[in-house]
């Protein structure tokens, strides 16, 4: 690490900055495993490929009609499907940033950083309240 990134950085941005690398690499990971078990159908998917194209053509409440499908977080009862099974990757990658957040919370209590605790804090609960699917809109 050069001596100008010491300089300018603060512990709690090195930390964020740790979590969110490795996750990022272990999320990125997680899809191109997943993707290969879909594309050599080591698991059968929902939809197989060769059905594909006759659902690419419908708008999505067709589709969602069609395939059998939900909103939400229905995604996770089709887990063990080959095509859903990218979803765990994607659903991981949205938590990095939580989790980068939940690193920097008891050093920022530590240093008695109310300001950025407390944004910390407000930042967790906005994340976590946008991935519950409490709040829909557009229904």
């Amino acid at each position: 690490m050069s001596s100008n990134t010491q300089h300018y950085t603060t512990p709690e941005q090195l930390a964020y900055a740790n979590v969110l690398d490795w996750g990022m690499k272990i999320g990125f990971i997680g899809l191109v495993i997943t993707f290969l078990i879909y594309m050599f159908g080591i698991i059968p998917p929902h939809i197989p490929l060769e059905q594909l194209p006759q659902y690419w053509v419908m708008p999505v409440g067709d589709y969602l009609k069609a395939a059998n499908v939900h909103t939400g977080w229905s995604w996770v009862s089709l887990i063990h499907r080959g095509d859903f099974m990218n979803f765990i990757g994607i659903a991981f990658l949205s938590a990095v940033t939580i989790v980068c957040y939940l690193r920097i919370l008891l050093p920022l209590l530590r240093n008695k950083d109310m300001a950025y605790f407390i944004m910390a804090i407000l930042e967790i609960g906005v994340l976590v309240l946008a991935a519950s699917g409490i709040l829909v809109v557009g229904h």
